[in-house]
């Protein structure tokens, strides 16, 4: 803990997390591709996805038994074995690349996926098992190697004809899957540093507060303006994390 509280730029990691939790709080959504450019900036790969899945793991779990009741097993189940397919191969690619690709990778494919969001791209035909396992492995892979495993299963489900609280709680339960299945191949591979877990348990504070404060400011009827809001931050966010503004 010592170690993790002499960390240069924690000022940074302290501001990253505040803000992706104010966003998570109004728009539901967003924490990875804000965090996590301002992560890189500070900490190596795997030490950046470790503060995010401790820092991540705690404001979900309250969620957890409403979304056993509301989800459907058998699409979380193929999401998952789809992820715990593709995941580890993603954690060897992001062995392979050097920090700085990291970076690029974070905020280049954060802006990609915010793009696609923002266009309004999603799957408009039949949500079959194949495309199941295809969706939740390539959410793996995207976990492995830049630390994003929803915007996949977020663009599949938004044109699903599932009730909206069996959509959440898929997206919930699923996202925590992809944290502790993370966690565990960065365990088995050596790659968990216990400064980063230190550190990622300081940042549940500063989420946690974030959250709170984004969930007072929401406002069911201001649902589009806080969309844009969070659109505007997580561009920003990894616009500001790209490599080319280090001195």
């Amino acid at each position: 803990m010592s170690e993790a509280l002499a960390t240069q730029g924690l000022w940074l990691l302290i501001a990253g997390a505040l803000l992706a939790g104010v966003v998570r709080g109004f728009a539901g959504f967003g924490t990875a591709m804000i965090y996590l450019p301002f992560a890189a900036q500070v900490l190596g790969p795997f030490e950046a996805l470790t503060t995010l899945i401790i820092k991540d793991l705690t404001a979900p779990l309250i969620h957890v038994p409403r979304a056993l009741r509301d989800g459907t097993p058998g699409d979380l189940l193929r999401l998952g074995l789809g992820a715990l397919i593709a995941l580890p191969f993603g954690v060897w690619v992001l062995s392979l690349v050097a920090p700085e690709i990291f970076r690029w990778g974070v905020s280049l494919i954060a802006l990609t996926l915010l793009t696609l969001l923002i266009l309004g791209v999603r799957y408009r035909g039949q949500i079959t098992n194949g495309i199941l396992y295809g969706v939740g492995a390539l959410g793996g892979f995207l976990a492995g190697a830049v630390g994003l495993p929803g915007p996949p299963i977020i663009m599949l489900y938004m044109a699903s004809t599932l009730p909206a609280a069996a959509v959440r709680a898929n997206l919930t339960l699923y996202l925590i899957m992809a944290d502790v299945l993370l966690l565990a191949v960065l365990a088995w591979n050596g790659f968990l540093v216990a400064s980063a877990v230190a550190l990622g348990v300081l940042m549940i504070l500063p989420y946690l507060l974030g959250n709170w404060v984004g969930a007072l400011l929401f406002r069911p009827d201001l649902e589009d303006l806080y969309r844009r809001v969070a659109y505007a931050i997580i561009a920003a966010s990894a616009i500001l994390g790209l490599p080319i503004w280090d001195g």
